[in-house]
C-alpha cells in the first residue's frame, strides 16, 4: 500500500516551508519515525519523519521547493523492498600493480610551465541549507574576494521582525546594575542539594527570570502589547527566553513561568538549548510570549540595547557579570556587578515604570530568599 508523505500542519502565522535536503533517495528503506527530509519555515528548522515504515518510491517536491501546510512531497509504499542497488555493498578494486619505468636522464627535456589561470572557485554555503545552491565567489580588479549567500528563511525573518520593531515601536532602553553576590553565595551553598534533589545543575538564567515575573506581577503594562489602538493586557507570564543557534537566534517560550519552580525553569532551558542546536524546536513552542529576556553575558556581551520582539512591549538584556569597585557603607570594596538592560515600548511604557520595573529586578537578585529553592 503506497502512502502519502505530506508537511506538517503549520501555525497560523507561517504560510511556507522550504524543503532543505532528503535524506532518502528514490529505492531506498524507509524506517517508521525515520527523518525523510528538514523543512525550515521562518521559525524554526523540523525534521518530517516517516509515519509508516517501507521504501520511498516517489519524491515529488525536491530540495529548494516552496511548499504549504499538508502538501503530498512524497510516496512510501509500506510492502515494498528495497531496491538491490540501494543496498548493495561497494567493494573497491584491487590495487593494480605498477612496474617501476626505467627513464634516461639525458633524454629528458624540460617541462613547459604555463601561467597559472585565476578561476572563480565554487564555494559551498556555511549555511546548514543544503537547498542554497552553491556559491560562486567573484574576483574584483585588485584580486578581492567576495562571496554572495542567500538569506536563509529564518535569517529573513529575523531581519524582518527586527526591522519591523524599530519602525512601529517607540523604542527606549533604561539601564541598571546588580549585585550577584547574593546570588552566587547562595547558589554556590545550595548548588549539590539541588542537583541531586532535581537533576539538573542550579543556572544562573532561572533567577533572572523569577525576578523578571515578580517584576511582570508589579507592573503589568511591561507585560501587555499594543493591537491597534488597544493595549492588551495580559494574565499569564509567558517568558521567552533567547538561544543562539547555528540556523539563528530562536526564542522558545516558557510557559506560565509564574507558576515553576527553579528547577522547572531550569529543566525547561536546557531542553530548549539541546533542541536548539538539533534544530529541533516546535512553531508551537516559539508562538506568542509576553516577555523576552536575551544574555549577551554568555558571549561576554558587557553591555546592550536589545530589539522588542513584537508584539511584546519590552525585552530585559543581561550581560556577562564582572568583579568591579563599587561604593558600599562609604568602603570601596570589589563586587560581582552585573548590567541590566530594559527596552520597551515607550507607546505604552513610561519611563518611570521602565525604570522602577528595574529596580524591581535588581532588589530581588540582591536579596533572593531560600524559599526560591523550595528545598
Amino acid at each position: 500500500m503506497q502512502i502519502e508523505v505530506k508537511v506538517p500542519q503549520l501555525s497560523e502565522s507561517v504560510t511556507e516551508a522550504t524543503l532543505l535536503t532528503w535524506h532518502k533517495k528514490v529505492g531506498e528503506a524507509v524506517a517508521e519515525g525515520e527523518n525523510l527530509i528538514d523543512l525550515e519555515t521562518d521559525k524554526v528548522v523540523m525534521e518530517l519523519p516517516a509515519t509508516k515504515a517501507g521504501m520511498l518510491v516517489k519524491i515529488l517536491k525536491q530540495d529548494g521547493a516552496q511548499v504549504t501546510s499538508n502538501e503530498i512531497i512524497a510516496m512510501i509504499d509500506t510492502e515494498a523492498k528495497a531496491s538491490a542497488s540501494s543496498v548493495k555493498e561497494v567493494v573497491p578494486p584491487a590495487p593494480a600493480k605498477v612496474e617501476p619505468t626505467k627513464v634516461d636522464p639525458a633524454k629528458v627535456e624540460p617541462a613547459k610551465v604555463e601561467p597559472a589561470k585565476v578561476e572563480p572557485a565554487k564555494i559551498e554555503p556555511t549555511t546548514p541549507t543544503k537547498a542554497i545552491e552553491p556559491v560562486v565567489a567573484t574576483q574584483s580588479a585588485e584580486g578581492r574576494i567576495e562571496q554572495r549567500v542567500p538569506m536563509t528563511r529564518i535569517r529573513q525573518r529575523i531581519a524582518e521582525r527586527l526591522l519591523q520593531s524599530q519602525q512601529n515601536a517607540a523604542i527606549l532602553t533604561t539601564f541598571n546594575e546588580v549585585n550577584m553576590q547574593s546570588v552566587i553565595e547562595l547558589r554556590s551553598r545550595y548548588k549539590e542539594a539541588f542537583e541531586k534533589k532535581y537533576g539538573i545543575k542550579l543556572g544562573f538564567m532561572s533567577f533572572f527570570v523569577k525576578a523578571a515575573v515578580n517584576a511582570l506581577q508589579k507592573f503589568p503594562v511591561v507585560n501587555a502589547s499594543v493591537d491597534g489602538t488597544d493595549i492588551i493586557y495580559h494574565g499569564y507570564y509567558d517568558i521567552g527566553v533567547a538561544i543562539g543557534s547555528e540556523r539563528g537566534l530562536v526564542v522558545p517560550i516558557i510557559r506560565d513561568a509564574d507558576k515553576l519552580s527553579l528547577a522547572e525553569i531550569e529543566k525547561q532551558i536546557a531542553e530548549f538549548s539541546a533542541r536548539a542546536k538539533e534544530g529541533k524546536i516546535t512553531l508551537a513552542e516559539l508562538t506568542g510570549g509576553t516577555f523576552s529576556i536575551s544574555n549577551g553575558g554568555v558571549f561576554g556581551s558587557m553591555l546592550s540595547t536589545p530589539i522588542i520582539n513584537p508584539p511584546q512591549s519590552a525585552i530585559l538584556g543581561i550581560h556577562a557579570t564582572k568583579d568591579r569597585p563599587i561604593a558600599e557603607n562609604g568602603q570601596v570594596v570589589i563586587r560581582p556587578m552585573n548590567y541590566l538592560a530594559l527596552s520597551y515600548d515607550h507607546r505604552i511604557v513610561d519611563g518611570r515604570d521602565a525604570v522602577l520595573f528595574l529596580s524591581v529586578i535588581k532588589e530581588y537578585l540582591e536579596f533572593p530568599g531560600q524559599g526560591l529553592l523550595d528545598l
